[in-house]
């Protein structure tokens, strides 16, 4: 059964630039844009409080929404960025892309690990280290998933977590080409040499070069 796809609802702005955005969000509007599938960008207005509630509710940025505008069609668009006041962390701006069901996208996925019970490295008292708490994922724009699992059963004080250990939903494929660590079982603190987050560091140093 396919997900039922969320919906947003926007008006379209009348008036472009910096003047036409402030007289937005005097008027209880997020001024947003969208633009993308070779099509014009369209200037919108979002109202302020459905969008804060909505983006409380967190996974924004990965979720696939149909976007109504009165006087057009409806597009499906995905977040592309979310422009937020420095002070008081709150949106300013917005923008989406438009996409079809059958497009490719690359977002950031959270990971999810369960089973932290069956772990026998956990149990005696080894650290759960997330090197990767969320991956970056290509996949269908009709298929994004809410999250990818990682099973800790199994798992032992220094086994190492790779990305070809975990079954990707159907579709999935990471954006980047080699097994890269998601997470490790490190030994508990202060027992033996080294650090627990030793790995993770290096993990993380890699990833920038």
């Amino acid at each position: 059964m396919a997900k039922e796809i969320e919906t947003l609802e926007a008006v379209v702005r009348t008036g472009t630039g910096k003047g036409a955005a402030r007289q937005a969000r005097r008027e209880g509007f997020v001024p947003g844009i969208v633009y993308g599938d070779g099509s014009d960008p369209v200037a919108i207005n979002l109202d302020y409080n459905k969008l804060l509630t909505r983006l409380r509710k967190g996974r924004f940025m990965s979720t696939l929404f149909n976007l109504k505008m009165d006087g057009q069609d409806d597009v499906r668009v995905i977040c592309r960025g979310v422009q937020k006041d420095v002070v008081k962390d709150l949106p300013t701006h917005i923008d989406f892309m438009r996409t079809h069901r059958n497009s490719r996208i690359s977002l950031f996925v959270h990971v999810e690990f369960i089973n932290h019970e069956k772990s026998p490295g956990l149990k005696r008292g080894g650290t759960l280290v997330a090197v990767r708490p969320e991956v970056e994922l290509n996949v269908l724009a009709g298929d994004i998933p809410d999250q990818i699992v990682v099973d800790l059963s199994g798992t032992e004080i220094g086994d190492t977590i790779h990305i070809s250990n975990v079954e990707l939903p159907k579709g999935a494929k990471p954006t980047i080409d080699r097994d890269f660590v998601i997470a490790n079982v490190a030994q508990p603190k202060g027992f033996g040499g080294g650090s627990s987050d030793d790995s993770a560091e290096e993990e993380t140093e890699a990833t920038e070069e």
